[in-house]
């Protein structure tokens, strides 16, 4: 994606994925595209590379490009913190809008980026048949990372 300082070159994207405070339905459909607008524009403005965002009314998907110089939780925090804010004060009819703790993040290859963008663009139909917490659960096992499920959801 990009040079970091001379003679040190990297790809670095992840498939960054976090959900509503308590996974609730609160994303209406009306506010998604300003929403999706907005978290892109974030990254931007963090001095990363928005790829792609989507999502469904309790969770989004962001394919993202991170700077090595960067720490990816400090940039999903600033993200999560300021989206909220600006959700909370700028939205009509959402109230107490809130991001859940935590966050998955998922590194991408660059042979991979045009199928995780369009994982993310086909949300809706992926969501007939999959629930949020199925999904997410089958992504940390594809990744191999460890768990205690009695975490996952608090």
């Amino acid at each position: 994606m990009g040079v970091y300082m001379a003679h040190t070159f990297y790809q670095h994207c992840y498939h960054l994925i976090w959900s509503t405070k308590d996974r609730r339905p609160i994303i209406l459909e009306e506010h998604k595209t300003r929403i999706f607008e907005y978290l892109g524009g974030s990254f931007q403005t963090l001095g990363c590379t928005s790829l792609q965002v989507g999502g469904m009314s309790d969770h989004i998907h962001i394919l993202a490009a991170i700077p090595p110089k960067l720490a990816v939780s400090e940039i999903i925090r600033d993200v999560k913190v300021g989206s909220s804010k600006w959700i909370n004060s700028s939205l009509p009819n959402i109230k107490g809008f809130a991001w859940q703790e935590g966050f998955g993040s998922f590194s991408v290859s660059s042979s991979q980026k045009q199928a995780v963008v369009r994982y993310i663009l086909n949300q809706e139909k992926h969501h007939k048949a999959k629930s949020f917490k199925d999904e997410f659960i089958e992504f940390l096992n594809l990744h191999e990372i460890q768990y205690d499920e009695k975490y996952l959801w608090k």
